[in-house]
């Protein structure tokens, strides 16, 4: 054999390609490839808004895609290429090759999984592209990213197999049907085998996996796959109760950490905070909003200045605001915030104005309010609105509307007195307690 490749190198001969090497180049393998990276990035192009700017909505709705849009579609593909042989009648002439059958089941399923892998890859590497000019905070997690390719590589094998027992036309639209039911199914679970599905729904922007994470789900995935496999090919078949074992043992890990598979972000905890009293605070994940949080308040705190018992912190959701801060609401990237843009200021100063004078009494709500509750209410709506005009006045509540006006019509000593007493009653259920207008 080294002779024949030292006189093949000397004449300048090509080596001879080996099976593997011929099947990565042609055929649906690689085609397979393609498809994945153009439905993901379709697919996530198409909600740009959604997550551009943000890791973790990037990875959570590229989760989700991977597995209910390309999990079928790799399923499918490897049926077909394990049925491949049946159709064209030529399976007794594969069997004289002088190869075992798990090889040959191995060098013919292999091609279609690494192209799955490598066309998510490709999607991948796009979607890190478009986020580097918008996304700050801890990038994007390498666990995920394992994780979601070894699921379209353990897809292949299992679906390669399903192929090759049963080589009908319909096989392959029929398992991946079955494939989107049986990666969807996971997510309405109650129980902590919810967490066994690879597309379960993380919130990934305030969490992210443990550190052990991607080699478990590896082991749990991978296992069943390759339990799949040497159960139809290999000679010895009693060799597939190793990868079952792994696989079991990483699924009873999974299913017994359940929730605590994810963490908390310390990025979101982490605050940025404008200087000066009152101050400004959002999330790591946030910095670069910062100014136009600071912007879209400052007409409301202008309102505040001078006011006694005004707040001195104002905390964005999720990073933990302390006892006496008020939250903001979190930025939610496509409805708040498109490209670290903030869409609606005005919008999200109402809301950080409601807020402010939130009671959380247990009447509210109840419409059993007495006079002295709803003038309560009234009231609150009426310094919400001061704070924070209306863009139409015309959309006033007419009930509301005299409060304000009586609001307004107050000397300015007169209304920071009135507001100091007011925000120092704005915890409070007590209607007697909470001077009104």
């Amino acid at each position: 054999m080294t002779d024949t490749l030292t006189r093949m190198r000397d004449t300048g001969t090509a080596a001879p390609r080996t099976p593997l090497r011929t099947e990565l180049r042609r055929g649906i393998p690689l085609w397979t490839g393609a498809a994945v990276a153009l439905t993901l990035l379709v697919t996530l192009g198409a909600k740009a808004d959604q997550w551009q700017g943000d890791w973790g909505a990037t990875q959570s709705l590229l989760r989700s895609s991977n597995a209910l849009l390309c999990g079928p579609l790799t399923a499918a593909a490897a049926c077909w290429q394990g049925g491949r042989e049946r159709r064209a009648r030529t399976t007794e002439l594969l069997s004289a090759v002088p190869r075992s059958r798990l090889r040959r089941a191995v060098t013919a399923a292999a091609p279609v999984a690494l192209w799955a892998a490598v066309g998510y890859l490709v999607a991948l590497a796009v979607l890190v592209v478009a986020n580097l000019p918008y996304a700050t905070g801890r990038g994007l997690s390498l666990s995920l990213a394992v994780s979601d390719s070894s699921l379209l590589a353990s897809i292949a094998l299992v679906g390669f197999v399903v192929g090759r027992l049963s080589p009908w036309r319909l096989t392959a639209p029929v398992l991946a049907v079955c494939t989107y039911v049986g990666l969807g199914v996971p997510s309405y679970l109650e129980s902590e085998f919810r967490f066994l599905g690879p597309g379960e729904q993380v919130d990934l922007d305030v969490s992210v996996p443990v550190w052990w994470f991607a080699p478990v789900m590896v082991a749990w995935l991978g296992g069943l796959a390759l339990t799949v496999l040497l159960g139809y090919a290999a000679r010895r078949r009693v060799l597939a109760v190793v990868p079952l074992v792994v696989a079991v043992a990483a699924g009873s890990l999974i299913v017994r950490t359940g929730e605590e598979l994810w963490r908390d972000d310390p990025t979101v905890a982490r605050r940025i905070c404008t200087e000066g009293v009152p101050q400004i605070c959002v999330n790591g994940h946030d910095g670069p909003m910062l100014t136009q949080v600071s912007d879209a308040l400052s007409g409301m705190l202008s309102r505040l200045d001078g006011v006694p018992n005004a707040p001195i912190r104002y905390v964005e959701n999720g990073a933990r605001p302390d006892g006496g801060e008020v939250p903001l609401s979190r930025l939610t990237r496509g409805w708040d915030v498109v490209r670290n843009k903030l869409l609606d200021p005005r919008a999200y100063a109402q809301g950080a104005a409601v807020n402010l004078m939130r009671r959380d009494c247990p009447w509210e709500g109840t419409g059993k309010e007495s006079e002295e509750y709803r003038r309560v209410h009234r009231t609150d709506s009426a310094v919400q609105e001061w704070l924070v005009p209306l863009n139409d006045p015309a959309a006033q509540n007419p009930q509301v509307k005299g409060h304000l006006g009586r609001l307004e019509a107050m000397p300015d000593t007169g209304r920071r007195a009135w507001l100091g007493r007011y925000l120092a009653s704005r915890e409070s259920c007590d209607p007697a307690e909470v001077p009104t207008l």
